[in-house]
């Protein structure tokens, strides 16, 4: 129900949102000599031209401190980039076995099977559910389980989420004017 140009624009949205949240959490994470060895490889792999050897470091960055956000985003936008959708759910699981109270981890999961050809909605949908469970407040986890509920023709419950996507108008535009979107199709002839 969501165009591919759209969902990539929502991608990429999601992706800088946690990437600043990655920042912020890497600064406040102290001098410990696994965060700073991390960061070095982080450093290093974003300065690099041979993406392979990039990736390489990324991952061993990852190894090194588990729990630093930035390697994972670099290597989920990395995969994103290159269509490789596995990698990409790879990446986040990984993360989100050190940041399991991150609601923006899991909707990125959900997006990576959203983008597989043809999606994977019921994967999705858990990864979407669990961001939700989280942060009830997210309109677009609630967008999103309003999509795939509405494609499974789960009308009633659908539109509970999609009108709460819409509703916020204010805080996420793009989440609401796709669920008024939705809605109007379900609504149709």
């Amino acid at each position: 129900m969501c165009d591919v140009s759209l969902r990539a624009r929502l991608f990429a949205s999601l992706s800088a949102t946690i990437l600043i949240v990655a920042v912020i959490g890497g600064s406040a994470r102290g001098d410990d000599a696994n965060a700073m060895k991390a960061r070095s490889l982080v450093n290093a792999a974003i300065n690099m031209t041979d993406s392979d050897q990039a990736v390489k470091l990324l991952w061993q960055a990852t190894n090194i401190d588990p729990g630093f956000n930035e390697a994972y985003v670099y290597l989920g936008l990395y995969y994103n980039s290159r269509s490789d959708f596995p990698k990409v759910v790879e990446v986040y699981k990984k993360l989100a076995q050190y940041e399991p109270q991150q609601p923006t981890v899991y909707l990125n999961i959900g997006e990576a099977y959203m983008s597989f050809t043809p999606p994977k909605l019921d994967d999705a949908l858990g990864y979407y559910r669990k961001a939700y469970q989280i942060d009830p407040k997210s309109s677009f986890a609630a967008l999103r389980i309003g999509e795939i509920l509405a494609q499974k023709g789960s009308r009633s419950e659908a539109l509970k989420y999609l009108q709460q996507a819409s509703a916020d108008s204010a805080g996420n535009p793009n989440a609401a004017a796709e669920a008024n979107k939705v809605i109007a199709q379900m609504s149709g002839p």
